[in-house]
Order: C-alpha cells, then structure tokens, then sequence
C-alpha cells in the first residue's frame, strides 16, 4: 500500500499514465483508484451520526458511503443543515459517526484511540479553514513551520520545507510578516502551506473562500488545487462557493444527512454545471434542521 506521499508517487503516476489514452484528463487518471488499482485514501462506509439536542434527537449523517481517491480533488455543495462539515470534522478524526466505519489508508479511524488520532491527525491531514487560524505572534514561516516542528523535524529541514511552500504559493518575499501584516488572501495562502508542509495524505478545507472576495478567492482556490496537485495530496473542500465547485475533480452534494448527487467526473475541458443550492422542506415531524 502506497502510505504517505513522496515523489514516488508522482513518478508512478507518470509511468501508468502512458497506457491510458491521451484523450483522458489527468485528474481522473490520478483520482481513479479502480484505474491505478490504487486503494482510496478514504473509504466512509454507512455512516451515521445522530446526537440529542434536548429533547429533540438530530440526525446529522445518514448512511452516508463515499471514497476519496489518490490526488483526488473533491468538492462538497450543499445547503446549510445538509450535514457538510460533520462529515469533513468525522474525516479529520474530529468527531466520530454513531455508526459505520470511516478508512484511512485502510485503518479504522473509528476504533482509534486519541493518541492514535492525533499521530494520525498530526502526519496524514491538513487542515485549512475559513477563517485562516494564523497563530496572530508567529510570521508566515513560522505558522507553516509549526506542525513541522510539533512532529520532531529537525529545525534546519522545517525551515527549508516552509520557505519552499511558500514560494510556491507566491509569498517568498512576505515570509517575515507577521499574519496582521498580510491580506486576506495572503493569510490563506499561508494557511494552505501549512496544510500541506507535513506532506499530509489529506487536505480537509473548510469554506475556504468564505472570507474573501471573488477574485482573490479564484485565486486561492487554483492556488490550492495546483500546490496539492503537486504534493500528491486528496482534498475535500466544503463549500457554497460555484468558483470553488469549477476546480473539482469530483462534485458530491449533499442533503439532509444524505449525499443525494455524485456529479461524474469531468473530462479535459469540461466544466461542471453549477445548480443553485436551496434547502428542501423539512420531512414530516421534524422541527429542527441539522447543523452545517
């Protein structure tokens, strides 16, 4: 089994994509793990998540099966209440469902303990959210070389790895400032970099756009698509936002608990039709939506 990213992956990437047809987009070579006979990075299989609520009993997932494939980006839309960020908070071993089983890298996250979640957490996913969590007292280099450091890499090598990543999300000249000092725009790109400077197997974005504006949100977005691209990492981005849905390698939308569409994967070119998202009437006997 193919664990972490490193450049092997890339390179065997390359090698199998030569006895596919030209005609193919190299996301769905990279993504497809029946293709590449790669095994998904996430597999969720009937996943449940119900809690109490006083006297009310919220169902927030409901039987929801899904896999996330290599370098796979994958967007989630759906109205607020539709159960989004409890599945991404289940997948970043945040939360766990009432029932089912969610697999990474073929391991039962389910049945963890909390050291093994966070060993896991630390070395396999990434995070980025909406509003950046910049710790507010570091510099750019030093918020990405953080999670380098809390897993024992060797200063001189943290060092070397965030001024790549920064570099390659365009800030090599603001590597010094502090999060204050940037724009909205810049304190997302670093908080991308820090997502991925653990060359995480996962990246988790949480409306990552959902604090800046159209433009640089665009931008951030590419920007994201093409870093993780490049590392070899999958992603799972939940989002209203349509410019974020564009980027997608894989379109899930979600209701009620429910993924109620899987939108094929699109082809060299293609671009995703984008369905304005509204909320269905609530079901019969209940008063209370689920949250986001």
């Amino acid at each position: 089994m193919i664990r972490r990213f490193v450049p092997g992956l890339k390179r065997f990437v390359q090698v199998r994509r030569t006895r596919f047809h030209s005609s193919e987009s190299p996301a769905s070579v990279v993504s497809g793990e029946t293709a590449l006979n790669i095994p998904a990075v996430v597999e969720l299989e009937n996943l449940e998540k119900s809690y109490r609520l006083g006297k009310v009993t919220v169902n927030a997932l409901r039987g929801v099966t899904l896999k996330l494939g290599q370098a796979e980006f994958m967007v989630i839309m759906g109205p607020s209440g539709s159960g989004k960020t409890t599945l991404l908070n289940i997948i970043g071993t945040l939360d766990k469902p009432t029932s089912g089983r969610a697999l990474i890298d073929g391991e039962d996250i389910t049945i963890m303990n909390d050291g093994q979640l966070t060993k896991l957490r630390r070395h396999k996913i990434g995070f980025v959210f909406q509003f950046h969590n910049l710790i507010p007292v570091l510099t750019a280099l030093e918020n990405v070389e953080l999670p380098l450091i809390t897993s024992g890499i060797k200063r001189r090598v943290s060092r070397d790895r965030a001024m790549e990543l920064l570099r390659r999300v365009g800030l090599q000249d603001r590597t010094d400032h502090l999060p204050d000092e940037l724009s909205g725009g810049e304190q997302q790109r670093v908080a991308i970099a820090r997502a991925l400077a653990n060359h995480p197997r996962i990246v988790l974005a949480d409306e990552p756009t959902g604090d800046l504006d159209t433009q640089t949100g665009f931008e951030v977005v590419q920007l994201m698509h093409s870093v993780a691209k490049q590392e070899g990492s999958s992603v799972v981005v939940v989002t209203h936002d349509p410019v974020v849905a564009e980027r997608a390698d894989r379109l899930v939308e979600m209701r009620d608990g429910r993924i109620t569409e899987k939108v094929r994967e699109r082809l060299a070119g293609e671009k995703h039709t984008i369905r304005a998202v509204e909320p269905l009437p609530p079901e019969p006997g209940r008063s209370l939506s689920q949250p986001n």
